[in-house]
């Protein structure tokens, strides 16, 4: 693994800097050796392997390696596609080429600058040299659009120092393998002296995604910036690339940063997205109209006002984070203060702002992720300030982030999911004109704002274990999609259709059930989706021309005012303990289930906490569902009869489908050895640990293992299934409790359960715990095999050791037929 990541890292940008040193040394021919167009795929194909190589990083140094590759991925999949446009014809002249690379230029030229500073300092020689020469590259192709002094040989030359120094990397690296270390060249060998774990504990809980998002903001402010300070000389089809791209890539940032359970920097990114497409979408207005399309305040004021309460929970973390994110509060009331948004002054005197600030950041989170000397940024200012509080406390600690059922990887996206409901009911309410309704910029604040993010907010929830709420975040993303494309999007028309009242009529039904579901939720959530079908009813009233005056401004304003409410609660509820603004208990509770409110434990099974904790569980008499190399079963510990009884009764377990026993090795029944067969116990220990269970004689070994009068529940009075699992969880368990009674976590007659969340399903809060491991390996339970026929007389010939574990089943096939 270490040897591909780095493999890969040198080789991409080796092969990216040869098809730009070929480009800029043939540059000044009539014909270029490699066409635009093939020159920009070729840098998309390369963009995207870098960014995979990059996400897929070393263990060393995390960050620096991970932000130079995604840095060099934005870099090359805007600068390939600017090559796609000019190859295409719709550059036309050097002037247009110069004011569609250079606002990405000047911003890589920095970016790649200050993480080749980072790098010197932390002796990162050949990532740094990388970084440089990209950076010199960058600044030298500036200079060459400006100054026919400056030649495209000089830019060249860069692009090949970057190739060979990654080929010399490259052969580090391959020789330091293929000879197993006995060749090592200088400044490629593996770092040894720092393990995951080290790294981990060096750099906290910081999020290494955060940079590349601070970078991408540098560069969407760039575009406007330029113009205003007069690098650029127009705004225009040309710079959607930069913007675009970066939006694509923030949204990636945003999924990266639910990975690292970073729910505010997450959140902020998801914002930020919205900008920069919005951006892009201002700069293609001469393709529908001639004149420069107008922006919505309300929308404005509300995006500016999310960002204020995004950036005070902020504080909390980080003071700096918290005033940088005061920079785009003041940017969306700039936007909403001029008439023309993005094309005046003001908002481009902010983007220079935000450029400047964007690069101290990028300086300051490079460094402390990667320095031990950190520069102060506030943190823990406000928490000291909040120590003494009674009423607020943050939250800290392991469950920071723990899911609503089972274990998920990602941090909780409900704030996202309910600041866009916000966005996109505040963008509906513009009243434009129908005949031309791509005048205003309305379609990226409905559709990526309320559609795509909202979808991300779902799937996110999804894989939380929330079902309900995810399903409701992609049931109206979907909607704010079709109808912000339909309506704004110019595809409306004046006429309505007959096929738009039956597609909206479906959604309703839709969000009926979902308004019905709620009930057994919460009383906000209630009130969220039951607002939300008065704009689906605006919606059904628009299509067939009899919507009323006033009435979309008020379902939207309703609509808006809820949504924000729930903005509100879900950021106090991931950062501060308890219900500061609750959302309430559900309407209709359902005995058994509790409405989510169960005390039913979800630990991840991957932490040996989690194993040690779900052990002192059933020492101390609970149920527990844990998995296993099969399916997930319910277990209690032989030693507690009462855990034993109240695991038979929890599932209604049937008397033909007795409960069985599992054990972690044969030591465990050492102390009645004497009473099996050799051959039995010889048997046993040549087929196990496997997913097969063995039926063996009931005897009075059955007595060691102090389940006293519990012990009729397992087996029957002739014989018991034993086995033990072929999963290093499940026999870790038993090793830390003891042999422990097993049946399926599921009530009699129903499917095997084959999923954690299935066994609070199925179970309701019957049982005390569950150890949670995603998916399980198998669909069915384990195989069971008679052996109450084996004795010395009919299989004697098997003698210990001479049954290979590749041949069980074979052995099997024979016992039967004996």
């Amino acid at each position: 693994g270490k040897f591909t990541n780095s493999f890969s890292f040198s080789l991409l940008p080796h092969k990216g800097s040869l098809l730009l040193t070929v480009h800029f040394y043939t540059v000044s021919r009539a014909a270029p050796v490699i066409p635009s167009s093939a020159l920009g795929i070729l840098l998309l194909i390369l963009s995207s392997l870098l960014a995979y190589a990059g996400i897929r990083r070393s263990l060393r140094n995390a960050s620096l390696f991970l932000s130079l590759c995604l840095t060099i991925s934005v870099f090359w999949c805007s600068y390939g596609m600017v090559f796609i446009l000019g190859g295409q014809g719709v550059l036309n002249d050097t002037g247009d080429f110069r004011n569609a690379l250079v606002p990405g230029l000047v911003t890589f030229t920095l970016a790649l600058l200050i993480i080749a500073v980072v790098g010197f300092l932390h002796r990162e020689v050949i990532l740094a040299m990388i970084a440089s020469a990209l950076s010199f590259a960058s600044a030298h192709e500036v200079a060459m659009h400006y100054n026919t002094a400056f030649g495209s040989s000089a830019v060249a030359c860069n692009y090949m120092i970057v190739s060979l120094v990654g080929g010399y990397f490259a052969l580090g690296r391959f020789l330091y393998f293929l000879t197993k270390e006995r060749i090592v060249l200088p400044a490629t060998e593996p770092s040894k002296n720092k393990t995951h774990e080290q790294i981990k504990s060096n750099s906290g809980n910081m999020n290494h995604f955060a940079t590349t998002g601070l970078i991408l903001n540098m560069l969407s402010a760039s575009v406007f910036g330029c113009r205003l300070l007069g690098v650029t000389s127009k705004l225009f089809i040309g710079q959607v690339p930069w913007l675009w791209v970066s939006g694509v890539y923030q949204i990636g940032i945003c999924i990266l940063s639910y990975r690292a359970m970073d729910t505010l920097m997450a959140t902020f990114f998801g914002f930020t997205s919205i900008l920069k497409f919005a951006g892009g979408y201002s700069l293609l207005y001469p393709i529908w109209q001639s004149e420069e399309p107008s922006f919505p305040v309300p929308f404005l004021a509300v995006f500016a006002i999310l960002f204020a309460v995004l950036a005070l929970f902020l504080m909390f973390k980080s003071l700096v984070d918290g005033l940088y994110l005061l920079f785009f509060v003041a940017y969306c009331i700039a936007i909403a203060c001029c008439p023309k948004g993005f094309f005046e002054g003001g908002p481009q005197s902010m983007d220079v702002a935000i450029f400047v600030a964007s690069a101290l950041m990028t300086l300051i989170y490079q460094y402390n992720t990667n320095e031990s000397a950190i520069i102060p940024t506030g943190k823990g200012v406000v928490k000291a300030l909040l120590a003494h509080s009674s009423f607020l406390k943050l939250r800290e600690g392991a469950d920071l982030h723990a899911p609503y059922l089972g274990y998920s990887k990602y941090a909780d996206a409900e704030v996202l999911g309910y600041a866009c409901s916000v966005l996109a009911s505040f963008a509906i309410m513009i009243t434009e004109d129908p005949n031309v309704p791509l005048a205003t910029v309305v379609v990226p604040w409905v559709v990526v704002a309320g559609g795509f993010l909202k979808l991300l907010g779902g799937s996110v929830a999804f894989a939380r274990g929330k079902t309900l709420e995810s399903s409701a975040f992609i049931l109206y993303g979907v909607m704010w999609i079709i109808w912000g494309l339909t309506r704004y999007g110019g595809l409306y028309g004046t006429t309505r259709s007959f096929h738009t009242v039956v597609g909206i009529i479906a959604f309703m039904l839709f969000n009926g059930f979902i308004v019905f579901c709620t009930l057994f939720l919460s009383i906000t959530w209630f009130f969220y989706s039951l607002t939300f079908l008065l704009i689906a009813i605006s919606f059904l009233l628009d299509s067939i021309n009899a919507l009323p005056a006033g009435y979309d401004i008020a379902a939207a304003l309703i609509f808006g005012l809820v949504s924000f409410y729930c903005f509100l609660s879900a950021l106090f509820n991931s950062v501060f303990e308890g219900s500061c603004l609750p959302m309430g208990r559900p309407i209709v509770q359902l005995s058994g289930v509790g409405g989510g409110m169960s005390k039913c434990l979800h630990l991840p099974a991957r932490k040996a906490s989690s194993v040690k904790r779900i052990a002192d569980i059933l020492k101390n008499g609970g149920t527990c569902g844990i998995p296993t190399d099969t399916v997930y079963v319910l277990v209690a510990a032989c030693n507690r009869p009462d855990a034993v009884e109240k695991a038979h009764n929890s599932k209604r377990q049937a008397q033909e489908r007795p409960m069985s026993l599992w054990i972690s090795s044969l030591k465990q029944l050492e102390p009645a050895k004497h009473l099996f067969t050799p051959l039995l116990w010889d048997f046993m220990e040549a087929a196990w640990p496997s997913p097969i269970s063995l039926v063996i004689p009931r005897g009075e070994w059955v007595d060691f293992l102090g389940m006293k009068d519990s012990a009729k529940y397992v087996g029957t009075p002739q014989s018991i299934a034993i086995r033990i699992p072929d999963c290093s969880v499940t026999t870790h368990l038993i090793d830390l409790v003891g042999p422990i009674v097993v049946t399926s976590a599921n009530p009699t007659g129903e499917a095997d359960t084959t999923h954690h969340n299935q066994v609070y399903a199925k179970l309701g809060d019957k049982v005390d715990a569950v150890l949670c491991d995603g998916p399980s390996p198998e669909n069915i339970a384990s195989t069971v095999v008679d052996c109450t026929k084996i004795n010395s007389g009919n299989i004697g010939f098997f003698r210990v050791g001479i049954i290979p574990k590749s041949q069980v089943k074979l052995i099997f096939s024979l016992v039967l037929l004996f």
